[in-house]
C-alpha cells in the first residue's frame, strides 16, 4: 500500500480515521542514527509503525524496529508526542489518518541491519548527512526534538 504524507496543505484531503503509532531514535556508538527508506512512499524516516492489539506502546516500538530494520533495541525514553491535525497521511485503499505518534529514544541490544517489505534501505547515517536525505517534515521534527535532549517531551 502506498501513502503521501500532507503537513499543512490546504488541499490535502480531510482525515477519515486516527491510529496509534510509534517510532524509535536509536543513535550507535558513533552517534549515528538508524535510518529506513520507507518502501510505501520511497522518504527515508527512523523506523516505526503501528501499535497492534495486546501490545504496549514500547514493545510495538522495539517490534516495529525489528521488523523494519533486524536491529533489536530497548526503549529508554520519550521524545515527544505527535499530534498534529495539521499532518494528515492518505492511503491509497482511501483512509486518510490524523497523526498520532509517540517517538521513543532507545538503545541497540544486537542484530544486524536488513530490509524487509517496509524498508528498501536500512542504514546508519551521521546526523551531518542528512540534509542529503528525503525525510518528511514530521520525521525531521522528531530527530531534531532528539537532539535538544530537553529533558521534557514535546507534544502537540
Amino acid at each position: 500500500m502506498t501513502r503521501v504524507d500532507y503537513y499543512n496543505d490546504p488541499n490535502a484531503p480531510k482525515a477519515n480515521s486516527i491510529a496509534v503509532a510509534v517510532s524509535a531514535f536509536i543513535q550507535d556508538d558513533e552517534g549515528r542514527i538508524l535510518m529506513i527508506r520507507r518502501t510505501d512512499n520511497d522518504l527515508y524516516s527512523i523506523p516505526g509503525g503501528q501499535l497492534e492489539l495486546g501490545e504496549t506502546l514500547a514493545e510495538a516500538a522495539v517490534r516495529e524496529v525489528r521488523e523494519e530494520t533486524g536491529i533489536e533495541c530497548e526503549v529508554t525514553g520519550v521524545i515527544g508526542l505527535y499530534s498534529d491535525p495539521k499532518h494528515v497521511i492518505a492511503y491509497d485503499d482511501g483512509e486518510v489518518r490524523q497523526e498520532f505518534s509517540i517517538c521513543f529514544r532507545a538503545n541497540v541490544m544486537g542484530g544486524d541491519l536488513r530490509t524487509s517489505s517496509e524498508s528498501k534501505e536500512v542504514f546508519w547515517v551521521d546526523p551531518a548527512d542528512l540534509e542529503n536525505l528525503n525525510i518528511h517534515r514530521s520525521i525531521r521534527l522528531r530527530i531534531e526534538h532528539a537532539f535538544s535532549m530537553d529533558s521534557l517531551p514535546y507534544f502537540t
